[in-house]
């Protein structure tokens, strides 16, 4: 469990490129851990860094997508609970394999959601790309009859440890604090204000432009 965690609801509904360009500016900058639960400007999807553009387009006609930092699949997030958490490289679980991160954060985010048969998934051939609610992997969140409800994708930097998930379901009201204090023993709100240069900038080099896009 993580000492001490930043809690961030972050209410204002941003387009795609915006939102991937927050999660950076977090990754780069913060100190301490931070869950950040947020919002999606409507009509969003996004897709893990390894997937075809031509996928994407064919994944989620009509509407815009961003090419997230990291992998995972192609998620639909007109309907889904957003979040990601941010670990500094100092801390433990930003140090252990992949695996292991994904299994704690998604075990607590199993505890938060408290509904009977919700559990991690079992050993499953990792995939890449595809739809991601499509099919669970291993440490995947699913419901009783093994539909996968929960995923996620990560990136490690030399700043630490970037989790992004989406949970494929309508979240009760209190499942950000939930989740927080699975996660850590000592729970702070938060409430951060990115620079507007910095956002600006790696949206128009990164995140919302065409070659980050459609680089695969």
């Amino acid at each position: 469990m993580i000492a001490g965690l930043e809690l961030w609801v972050d209410e204002t509904a941003r387009p795609g490129p915006e939102n991937m360009a927050v999660d950076e500016w977090l990754l780069q900058t913060v100190s301490r851990p931070v869950l950040r639960v947020y919002r999606w400007e409507e009509a969003w999807g996004s897709c893990g860094y390894f997937v075809a553009a031509a996928e994407v387009r064919s994944a989620l006609p009509g509407l815009r997508w961003v090419r997230r930092w990291t992998g995972g699949g192609i998620v639909d997030h007109r309907a889904d609970w957003t979040y990601t958490v941010v670990l500094p490289r100092t801390e433990s679980l930003a140090q252990c394999r992949g695996a292991e991160s994904y299994r704690v954060i998604h075990g607590a985010l199993v505890a938060a959601l408290a509904m009977p048969g919700v559990v991690l998934a079992g050993e499953s051939v990792p995939a890449r790309g595809g739809v991601c609610f499509s099919h669970a992997v291993e440490h995947d969140v699913v419901d009783a009859t093994g539909r996968k409800i929960a995923g996620a994708g990560q990136r490690r930097t030399s700043q630490g440890l970037l989790h992004q998930g989406s949970l494929s379901m309508p979240a009760h009201e209190e499942l950000a604090q939930c989740m927080a204090r699975e996660l850590a023993r000592e729970v702070r709100d938060a409430d951060f204000r990115p620079p507007a240069e910095f956002i600006s900038e790696r949206v128009a080099s990164r995140y919302g432009a065409h070659s980050w896009q459609e680089r695969r």
